[in-house]
């Protein structure tokens, strides 16, 4: 029993917090390993390295944002011409939430994106653009006052719902219903309150609406007050007194 005892603790290695046992411990110490000339720079693209960054980007949107004040964030298809009537309404929403004391806080890419960003920075508003890593180049748009870049999606929608007080939807593909369907999430789940959902553009958002109605809800997977955590308008007006009135403004 004893020369079983004593085997358990000579392959018993603690390592912080992390306890390693039998074919499990590793040779040398943790300040070893970090004081070692590396043979490779393999480290920097590891999980434990990948932690750190991760805090950075915490830690600098915290520090960018934490003095904002109100904001409401809005959400629309980067691919949205210059054009198009929903890049005209994502220009008047801009300007209109910064006529009524609030940042406009976007991905800040191009699109819909930009036009709300055009929309409070011609307003004299503050316009915060929240970029994103992805394979293909963005880039912050013009009109944006306040950018931070993000490596990791669900750093950045963080920042979205922390620092904002509600969402207004423009049309848009699935990065928008990602942040569509988090939103509601949060709200159903109250891990936000007070959180108002417009969604701005009825013919393209009725047929998402509908099928929530007659499928989700219709089949028990939704109950009929989730339908009420959201507004549909085509009124730039209209949304922005429903984000004044849920508010409490």
């Amino acid at each position: 029993m004893g020369n079983a005892e004593d085997e358990r603790t000579l392959h018993e290695q603690r390592l912080g917090p992390i306890v390693r046992r039998r074919d499990q411990v590793q040779p040398g110490t943790t300040d070893q390993h970090l004081l070692d000339t590396q043979p490779t720079t393999n480290w920097v693209h590891e999980d434990p390295f990948r932690v750190l960054r991760i805090q950075s980007e915490f830690v600098e949107g915290f520090g960018a944002l934490a003095e904002l004040g109100r904001a409401i964030s809005v959400f629309g298809s980067a691919r949205t011409p210059r054009d198009a009537p929903e890049y005209q309404a994502g220009v008047r929403i801009g300007r209109a939430l910064a006529e009524a004391g609030f940042a406009v806080i976007t991905g800040g890419g191009p699109g819909a994106m930009e036009a709300a960003n055009k929309g409070a920075c011609e307003a004299g508003g503050v316009s915060v653009g929240l970029g994103i890593e992805l394979p293909f180049e963005q880039g912050l748009n013009p009109y944006v006052d306040i950018g931070v870049n993000f490596r990791y999606f669900f750093v950045r929608k963080t920042m979205f719902v922390k620092y904002a007080q509600g969402f207004v939807v423009l049309p848009g593909g699935l990065g928008t219903l990602d942040e569509l369907f988090e939103a509601l999430t949060l709200v159903q789940t109250k891990k936000v309150t007070r959180f108002p959902i417009v969604l701005f553009g009825s013919d393209y958002w009725q047929g998402l609406v509908d099928w929530l109605r007659g499928t989700l809800v219709a089949e028990g997977k939704a109950s009929t007050a989730d339908l009420e955590l959201f507004h549909i308008t085509d009124d730039v007006e209209e949304a922005v007194a429903l984000m004044t009135k849920e508010i409490g403004i």
